[in-house]
């Protein structure tokens, strides 16, 4: 007999029938039509005046936020057409079946485009400032809507009567359990795909971190996110991780080609000066990662690692306020100067707290950070010895030179001049090429399974044999060393070193809580995660100025809403994305049971 369990709540059941009740064939009909309206509402005016960031007043000439309602209708327009089975479209939804994707497009043109109209009406003063090509867009976005709600879902479901509306919503945005095989491609094909997702991406960031204003980066965040979303239910960013996955190393490669052109397509040197800190901010993320991500120690205190390397590069640079005088240290010994200090700090803080677990260690290392900060504001021949020039840090730290190239000044290549934080975002990103071999040799190596081991349970670990204080100092004093060599370009960059920013939270990045929120939203163990996480952390309270006041609350809530519907981040290790969703990973049928043998 098989047991059953029973539930006294109503069972309801999910019909494959649509939200809105219409026939498939006209559904997928208004979802094509709508799709191309977006797209046709995007060479209208929206507006009568410039006053608006972007200038929306011409026809037939989109610009911002109405390139944005471009995008978002040709990517339902596409998938739309990919449900009709169309030869030659059908690698767009390699999931299958669903209508997530058309869903989730199909409501980024709609709030793209709404959000500009509501815009223009709140910021010059009213709906007049509509004009009739505006208003037409945002009916034409009302569209595609109506038609992929209309479309069926991808199938029935029986689920408790209290759970019914949450299924009904899920069932629109949610990937198939089963995907199509995947089709096994020559290798010049998958490294073509690769290189052509990488240059798309450089381009989406490029455009991202161009954008001026609040208004178009929020409609970029709008576009990107909800066509992001759109991607993966489809299926293809699964495709492409597979297939990144078996040409691992040409897929980093290129990566870092791509980063490194970035400073040559902009024409300002303010957009690389946010280059470089993002890949400082996401360099010192990937040395907590090995403390959080793999060995599964919370600290809160990390950022004291970035400010120990940045100290200690500013003493030995030769700066006229330094405390050392006379000093110069070449950028190589510099550099090996910064993570020293952090790896011994590491492994002094390390030594006496890792014995203890949980919430025991997470409070010794937030008191450490605070202890740090404290320290070098009083060592400056007041209240103790002179070091750091307490609260005025110090100043005037030169620009870097190697060989005969400062860092400091104009150079230009194949036409294109660099300015001061070009220079810095190239050396920056050898650093952080330096800080990913490092993170991956380490993470694959045997060393690396004992840090997961001691995540997982360390109990369990320790009794097979894994001695678990040495495994996790090691871990400790690996990171404090890989962000003290941030900590050596960053104080360079700054051209000082005050100890105001290393604290646990403020309003400036990196702080320890900006470093450990970018570990978790952008995915604990992995390599992209964190670099991820640093970007979007960065360059959001970068362009949208309104929420500097509220970033720590806004992303309070960010994260809150990710524990509860993305656990594992943005960018999931495989091993902690089936931790956290084993539940709801399909069960394979048990095999029959082989008849019994006699005589065995």
């Amino acid at each position: 007999m098989t047991d059953t369990i029973k539930d006294n709540t109503p069972a309801t059941t999910v019909s494959a029938a649509g939200l809105i009740p219409l026939p498939e064939n006209i559904a997928r009909a208004l979802t094509v039509a709508g799709g191309l309206l977006t797209c046709v509402g995007a060479f209208l005016a929206w507006t009568w005046t410039s006053e608006f960031p972007g200038d929306l007043t011409y026809y037939g000439s989109p610009a911002g936020l109405q390139w944005l309602a471009f995008t978002a209708g040709l990517l339902t327009v596409l998938f739309a057409l990919a449900g009709y089975g169309i030869k030659g479209l059908g690698w767009l939804t390699p999931a299958g079946g669903t209508t997530a994707p058309i869903v989730l497009s199909a409501f980024a043109g709609l709030g793209v485009t709404w959000f500009s109209l509501i815009s223009i009406a709140t910021e010059l003063g009213g709906v007049a400032n509509w004009v009739v090509g505006g208003v037409l867009a945002g009916l034409f976005s009302i569209v595609p809507v109506i038609g992929a709600l209309a479309l069926p879902k991808p199938g029935p479901a029986t689920v408790s009567g209290k759970d019914s509306l949450k299924a009904t919503l899920a069932a629109y945005v949610a990937k198939p359990e089963r995907t199509k095989p995947l089709a096994v491609l020559p290798g010049w094909q998958q490294r073509g795909i690769i290189a052509v997702v990488i240059g798309l991406g450089l381009l989406v960031f490029t455009y991202g971190i161009d954008t001026e204003g609040g208004e178009l980066f929020s409609g970029f965040l709008i576009v990107t996110l909800l066509g992001s979303w759109a991607l993966h239910s489809a299926g293809l960013l699964d495709r492409f991780s597979a297939i990144s996955a078996g040409n691992r190393s040409y897929a980093m490669t290129l990566a870092f080609v791509a980063a490194a052109i970035f400073p040559f397509t902009q024409n300002n040197d303010h957009d690389a000066n946010v280059g470089v800190n993002i890949l400082i901010f996401g360099t010192v993320a990937l040395g907590l990662n090995i403390v959080v991500g793999l060995t599964g120690l919370l600290d809160l205190g990390y950022v004291a690692f970035l400010g120990v390397g940045a100290y200690a590069a500013a003493l030995v640079s030769g700066s006229e306020y330094s405390t050392i005088s006379g000093t110069t240290f070449p950028f190589w010994a510099a550099a090996l100067t910064g993570a020293a200090a952090s790896l011994i700090f590491g492994v002094l803080i390390g030594a006496p707290t890792l014995r203890l677990r949980g919430d025991y260690l997470a409070i010794v290392t937030l008191g450490f950070g605070e202890i740090f900060r404290i320290v070098v504001r009083n060592l400056d021949g007041s209240s103790g010895p002179d070091v750091t020039n307490g609260p005025n840090g110090i100043a005037a730290i030169p620009d870097l030179s190697i060989g005969s190239f400062n860092f400091g000044a104009n150079h230009t290549f194949a036409g294109f001049t660099l300015g001061r934080f070009a220079n810095y975002y190239l050396l920056m990103l050898i650093v952080t090429v330096v800080v990913v071999l490092v993170f991956n040799r380490a993470s694959d190596s045997r060393i690396g399974r004992a840090w997961v081991a001691i995540r997982e349970d360390e109990t369990a670990a320790t009794a097979m044999g894994i001695n678990g204080f040495r495994v996790k100092l090691i871990a400790f004093a690996l990171g404090a060393s890989l962000a003290g060599l941030a900590g050596t370009v960053s104080a360079h960059v700054t051209n000082n070193v005050v100890p105001d920013p290393y604290v646990f939270a403020g309003p400036v990045a990196p702080n320890s809580a900006f470093l450990l929120a970018a570990v978790v939203l952008g995915g604990m163990g992995t390599v992209s995660g964190p670099l991820l996480g640093a970007a979007l952390l960065y360059l959001i309270p970068e362009k949208l100025e309104f929420l500097q006041e509220y970033q720590l609350f806004a992303f309070g809530i960010t994260l809150i809403i990710l524990m509860r519907f993305r656990p594992e981040g943005v960018i999931a290790n495989r091993r902690r994305q089936l931790e956290f969703h084993e539940a709801e990973e399909p069960t394979e049928p048990a095999a029959p049971a082989a008849p019994a043998t006699a005589g065995v």
